[in-house]
C-alpha cells in the first residue's frame, strides 16, 4: 500500500494535528511530552539526535528513543541532525519502527552545528542537502518540496537571530513560503499565548504552530491557561516518576524554567534547586517555593505586583529576552565621549570606514599580527565515535558524551573528563557502590527561512 503523502500524510498519520511542542535537545524527553499532551499538544518530536551516533552506538539508540516507547506519546516524529545522506537513510530506518516520520533538522543555528556541519549550516551547500532530501526562503522551501519533503517547519528567523539577538520571527517569510509550496508547512517564532497560535494560523494559513520556549515556561499553553506554576511542577515530576529513567539535568532544567521569575525573587532557592542531587531534592525545593508564593498571595496585592510581569510572577507565563546591550552604555549609562571617540578612532585607522568594514574586518584591524587565515588554523581534533570535537585530554580520543558512556560501560576512568568509574568501583569494595544500572519513512524538515 503506497504511504500518504503532503496534506494526507498530515491529516491521517500526524491526525491533523495543530499544536505542535518543538524538539529541544535534552527537553523534550518523554515525561515532558506526556505532560504537554496531557495539555493540549496534538504532536512532539523528540530531542535532536546525532544521525552518526545513532547509528553507531545501540546504547545511543535504546537511551534516546527505544527506551522512550510509549501508547499515549504518539504521533511523534524522531529529528535527527546528519550531513551525510547514507547514515541519514541508516538512521531513520534504525528508528522508522518507533515513530511516525522523520525529521532533517536544517534550521539549528548553534556552534556545535557548525562545528558538526549540520543544521542551517546546510543551507550554504545546496549540492549537499539536494543528496539527503533536497532549496533562498521561498526557492530553498520548494526545493526541499521537490526533494520528497513531506511537511516543513519554517522558524521564521535567519541563523544568526540567536540568544539576545534572536529578536521577532517574520511571518511574512512564513507566508511566502506556504504560499508557495503544496505540502503543509508548520509556524515556529513569537508564541507565547494560545491567542498568538490562532493569529499566526490565520496570518499565515500554515496547518500548525509549534513552540519552544513558549512550552518550556507554560506547558498548558495550548490549553490557553495560565495555571500556577506550582501546578505544573508538581504534574511533571509525577510522570518523570512514573515513567523512568529521566536524566536529572532534563528534571532540573524543566523546574528552572518553570519557576524562572520566581527565581529571580528567591535567589536562596535557586541556589537549592541547582544543589539537588535527586528528584526529591527538586520536589522539596518545588514545595518550598510554592509555600513561598502561597504566603505571598496571602498579602497586599501591591506587595507582590512590583516585578513589572503581566501576571504574578508565581503563573505560567513567557520569558521575554532582553534586547541586547548597547555597547556604547555600561550598566545602562552612557559611556564618556572620550571613551566612544577613542574606540571610533581605532577603527577608523583602519583600511575604511567603520560602517562597511564587517566584523572579521574589524577584528583583523583590531590585531594586526593575529593569524585568521583558515588554511593556517590548527584544525580540532574530532571525537572518533559522533565527529564533534574530541577532549583535548580524553585518554579515549572522543567528546565528553561519547566519553561519559565508553567509561560507564567499561567501567573506566577519565581524567581529561573528570571520569571516575573504574574509581568508584574499587571504593565500592569498601563501602561504596557502583549502580549499573526505507520504504516506510516519512520525511519532514525543519529549517530557518534562510539567507534573507
Amino acid at each position: 500500500m503506497a504511504k500518504p503523502c503532503g496534506f494526507e500524510f498530515w491529516r491521517s498519520t500526524l491526525k491533523g494535528a495543530r499544536y505542535v511542542v518543538a524538539p529541544m535537545v535534552e527537553q523534550s524527553e518523554l515525561a515532558w511530552r506526556l505532560l504537554s499532551r496531557r495539555h493540549g499538544a496534538e504532536l512532539c518530536y523528540t530531542p535532536m539526535l546525532h544521525a552518526q551516533v545513532f547509528v553507531r552506538d545501540a546504547n545511543y539508540r535504546r537511551e534516546n528513543l527505544y527506551n522512550e516507547v510509549h501508547q499515549e506519546d504518539r504521533p511523534l516524529i524522531t529529528q535527527f541532525c546528519a550531513n551525510d545522506p547514507e547514515v541519514f537513510i541508516q538512521a531513520a530506518v534504525l528508528a522508522q519502527d518507533y515513530c511516525d516520520a522523520i525529521d532533517l533538522n536544517l534550521g539549528c543555528p548553534q556552534m556545535i552545528a557548525k562545528r558538526g556541519h549540520y543544521g542551517v549550516f546546510l543551507q550554504d551547500e545546496w549540492d549537499l542537502l539536494e543528496k539527503m532530501k533536497i532549496e533562498k526562503t521561498v526557492k530553498y522551501a520548494k526545493m526541499l518540496e521537490n526533494a520528497g519533503c513531506q511537511l516543513l517547519t519554517v522558524h521564521g528567523r535567519t541563523k544568526d537571530q540567536k540568544g539576545a539577538l534572536t529578536g521577532i520571527a517574520s511571518w511574512k517569510h512564513i507566508k511566502a513560503v506556504r504560499e508557495a509550496v503544496s505540502i503543509p508547512v508548520f509556524a515556529n517564532g513569537n508564541i507565547q499565548y494560545l491567542s498568538d497560535v490562532q493569529r499566526c494560523m490565520e496570518e499565515t494559513g500554515v496547518q500548525g504552530v509549534m513552540s519552544a520556549e513558549g512550552n518550556l515556561h507554560n506547558p498548558a499553553l495550548f490549553e490557553g491557561r495560565s495555571p500556577p506554576v506550582w501546578e505544573m511542577a508538581e504534574e511533571y515530576l509525577e510522570v518523570v516518576e512514573k515513567h523512568p529513567p529521566c536524566s536529572l539535568s532534563y528534571v532540573r532544567a524543566h523546574i528552572f524554567k518553570l519557576w524562572h521569575h520566581t527565581l529571580q525573587i528567591h535567589q536562596d532557592l535557586r541556589e537549592e534547586l541547582a544543589k539537588a542531587k535527586n528528584v526529591a531534592g527538586i520536589a522539596e525545593v518545588n514545595r518550598q517555593l510554592k509555600q513561598r508564593c502561597q504566603e505571598e498571595m496571602a498579602k497586599d496585592e501591591s506587595e507582590w505586583t512590583r516585578t513589572g510581569l503581566p501576571l504574578p510572577h508565581w503563573i505560567c507565563q513567557p520569558y521575554v529576552r532582553p534586547p541586547p546591550k548597547d555597547p556604547n552604555t555600561e550598566n545602562g549609562q552612557k559611556t564618556s565621549e572620550t571613551k566612544a571617540v577613542s574606540v571610533k578612532r581605532a577603527l577608523e585607522d583602519s583600511d575604511g570606514p567603520n560602517d562597511s568594514l564587517s566584523k572579521n574586518k574589524q577584528k583583523k584591524a583590531r590585531n594586526p599580527h593575529k593569524n585568521f587565515c583558515p588554511e593556517l588554523k590548527p584544525k580540532y581534533i574530532k571525537c572518533e565515535q559522533c565527529g564533534n570535537p574530541k577532549g583535548n585530554k580524553c585518554v579515549f580520543n572522543l567528546c565528553r558524551g561519547c566519553c561519559k558512556r565508553k567509561a560507564f560501560k567499561e567501567v573506566a576512568d577519565c581524567p581529561g573528563h573528570g571520569l571516575k568509574f573504574k574509581t568508584k568501583a574499587l571504593n565500592s569494595d569498601t563501602g561504596g557502590g557502583l549502580t549499573n544500572g526505507n520504504p516506510n519513512i516519512q520525511t519532514v524538515s525543519t529549517a530557518a527561512h534562510g539567507p534573507l
